[in-house]
Parts: C-alpha cells; structure tokens; sequence
C-alpha cells in the first residue's frame, strides 16, 4: 500500500463519523500523488503527512448562556489550530446547528491550502458552535458570545490565532466577540477579523468572498478566451457570499437568475435584484418568500433545485456537498460551461469527478473563495500598522491577490501534466507553500 493510501485509512479509523474530513483530506492527498511518491522515502522518515492531517492543537468546550425568559442552554464550542507552518492559525467561526468536530476538522484542513494560496502568512484554523442564532434575539446572541468568548480568548490573540466570520456568524456576532475578547484580556488588537469599520474592520470585508469568486471566475474564463460579460449565472445561498457574487457578476455584465436559503430558492428570469435580496436578508433577516412577494415576476420553490435551471456559469455559495452529481448532469445538459465554488467543498466528489470528465472548467473552493480569508489578512495587516485603506485599494489588492490565485494553481497543474485540473493544482501549489514551511521548521 502506498504511503498516501496508509494515511487516507489511517484517517478514516482514527477519525470515524467524519466524514467530511475524510472527503477532505482524500481529495488533497490524492491530488498531491505525484510529489508524495516521488518523496516516499524522506515524507515517510518525516512523518510529514501524518503531521499535515493531525491538527496542531483541538480544543472543545461548553458554551452556557440564558436565553430571553432565564432558560439556561448549554451548547458546544470548538477552535481546531490545523498548521502553523506559514503564519498564525486563520479561519472562520461557524455558528450553525450542524456544527461538530468533524465539519470544524474539514473546514480547517481546507484552509491551510486556501490560505497558502493567498500568498499571505497565514495558517489554516477553524472553529464554532453547535449553537444557531437563527430566531434569536440579539441579547440571547450577545449572551452566548460573551460565553463563547470567554474561553475562546484563552487560546487566540493577534500573532497566535485569529478568526473570523462564517456561516451564523457575521457583523454583529463578531462585534461581540471582540468586545468580550477586549474586556477579558484588556487588549485592543486584530484578533478578529471582520469587524465594524469603527473598531479596526477593514472595508470591502464585506464583499471580499463574492467579489473574489467573481474575480477568479473572470480570469478562468478570460484565459479560455470567454467574456463574462452576457452570460447566465445560476447562485446558491443568499448570505454573504452569494449576496457578493451575485452583485459583482452582476457588475461584470453577467445575469444572475438564482439564488436559494435553507427553506427554499428563488428563480428570477429578470436577474436578481440584489438591493431587494440585501433588504430581505441583511437587514429583515428573513425567508425568500419575502422577495416572491416583493416582486411577483419571480418564482419562489420549497427546497432544492437551482441546479435545475439553464445557466452558463453554476457558483455554489451556501454549504458543503449541495451540488450532487445528479446537479452535475442537470448542468452539463443545460449547457453549462464552468462551475466555481464559492463555499466550502459545496461539490460531491462524484460530482467533480464529473464535471472534469465532461469538460466543465471547475474552480474547487479552496482558490475560489480565498478572497474572503485574503481580505482578513489584509484587515490583519492594516490593524498592525494602525491604518485604514479605501475601498478601491483594498478591492484592487483582492483582483490582484485572485488573478495571482489562478495564474499559480494553472501552472502547478500544467507542471505537473494535468494541464486544466484547477483542483489538482489548487492541492499542489498550497501544499508545495506548507511543504517548504514544515521541512525548514523540523519535526514540530
């Protein structure tokens, strides 16, 4: 059994009912075949991959808070510190009930090469809850992050570990973290990133995730000499990225007819009407069916499906493994011609598979949506220097930092003779970056 496959297994036993995590590790591995076997010897001596898929350091903790009537809840905290070897440990903070050690794992492992793909010194990290802020008020909110916080200062600080948002966890989520974090370990430093632009966030934070995809979309597409500009994109989610994506696509010169939330999808044969979709979710915080009654020419439809309309481009934005296989096939039957993931590993690995096969240009999520984690980066870097950039400066360093992104991910596949599979030179170029860090670093 080669070296790779010993530690695929030896993750699948260690790590049982994960698995994301297995999906995870086993679509870097793979792709990172033809530099392992071409070190067996010296990674085996190392043990260079089994201190790449073991986490640093995994802390799980209680999280109790009182809700609106004096109710006690207990829910579930996790930070997993994944790899070090490039810069502090980066990565967002989950708050969903789908939360475990697994996903937390699986979306920690993905952010060491999605932040090495940045080109920026930052580490792979993530964490979050169980707990789901849906339907609760902002004191039920603000009392469980104060809890959360109050454990979670205890292992993160600005040149240690700094997280950021995520699924559940925006704006005013981070808002109170920060102020727990300030008032327990008296500090007013870029632990966070972000934040609101009165307390150290940097602007286009907001945006970076979905305008980033868009970014990375646009040079795939220009490199195969195809204009953005008058195709039909079809996005799933409605937060923050896909609200982003759909706006940039949108200023691209593209026609955004979808997008979707846990309860059902909008089809809008108009184009999205992204200030609408703003209003709904980020100031109303409510369904889609808002937007159905808001404009009457669209459709509203209970559940999944938004793979099922005609489209040029797919971007899926909302979660892990939306886009199935049978997705796939729906897709290239429509004419579908590129798909970049704006989540995290939002395809199947039988769906990828797939899309490659069948000649779909596919952009796997960990350079697609590095445009969010860039720009807290960038936020990392302003904070130090006790600066505020402008909106176009920040904004012009992500299309710089995107293009950067692709260009290296296509010459690590054509280097290595898989000239096209953004998937295997997305795992290469990051995992090259970590390689160098750990072998010069020694067995830590």
């Amino acid at each position: 059994m080669s070296y790779i496959d010993e530690i695929i297994q030896q993750v699948i036993e260690k790590n049982p009912d994960e698995p994301e995590f297995h999906q995870a590790v086993r679509e870097v591995l793979d792709s990172i075949r033809v530099i392992v076997d071409a070190n067996e010897a010296q990674f085996r001596r190392d043990a260079l991959l089994e201190r790449l898929v073991n986490p640093e350091r995994q802390i799980k903790f209680r999280v109790p808070w009182i809700d609106d009537q004096g109710n006690a809840h207990v829910n579930t905290g996790y930070r997993v510190q994944f790899n070090s070897a490039i810069g502090p440990y980066k990565g967002g903070l989950r708050l969903h009930p789908s939360v475990n050690i697994g996903i937390i794992k699986f979306l920690g492992f993905e952010q060491i090469f999605k932040n090495s793909l940045t080109g920026l010194p930052i580490g792979g990290g993530k964490g979050g809850s169980d707990f789901d802020p849906k339907g609760k008020s902002d004191r039920e909110i603000m009392n469980f992050c104060q809890s959360f916080m109050s454990e979670l200062c205890k292992y993160i600080g600005a040149d240690t570990d700094v997280p950021a948002g995520d699924i559940g966890t925006g704006a005013r989520e981070i808002g109170y973290m920060f102020g727990q974090y300030k008032k327990l370990r008296g500090l007013f430093e870029g632990v966070l990133t972000g934040k609101g632009l009165s307390y150290g966030g940097s602007l286009a934070r907001t945006e970076a995730t979905g305008y980033g995809l868009l970014y990375i979309t646009d040079a795939l597409l220009r490199d195969h000499n195809i204009d953005i500009k008058g195709k039909t994109v079809a996005v799933s989610g409605a937060g923050n990225v896909a609200i982003y994506a759909i706006e940039k696509a949108q200023q691209l010169g593209a026609k955004v007819v979808t997008c979707s939330d846990s309860t059902g999808w909008i089809y809008d044969a108009e184009g999205i009407d992204v200030a609408l979709l703003k209003e709904i979710k980020e100031v109303r915080r409510e369904r889609l069916t808002a937007y159905k009654n808001a404009k009457l020419t669209s459709e509203y439809h209970e559940g999944r499906g938004v793979w099922q309309i005609k489209c040029d481009i797919a971007l899926p934005c909302a979660t892990q493994n939306e886009l199935t296989l049978e997705d796939a096939k729906l897709l290239k039957e429509n004419g579908c011609i590129a798909v970049c993931e704006g989540a995290n590993m939002p395809t199947t690995e039988d769906a990828t598979k797939f899309l490659q096969e069948n000649g779909i240009l596919f952009i796997p999520g960990k350079a697609s949506n590095a445009g969010g984690v860039a720009t807290s980066a960038l936020e990392m870097s302003q904070n130090s220097e006790r600066l505020s950039w402008s909106f176009d400066e920040v904004d012009s360093k992500l299309r710089g930092i995107m293009e950067n992104v692709y260009a290296n991910i296509s010459a690590a596949a054509k280097k290595y003779g898989m000239e096209g599979n953004y998937v295997a030179g997305a795992n290469i170029a990051g995992f090259e970056k970590v390689l160098d860090a750990m072998n010069a670093q020694g067995i830590v």
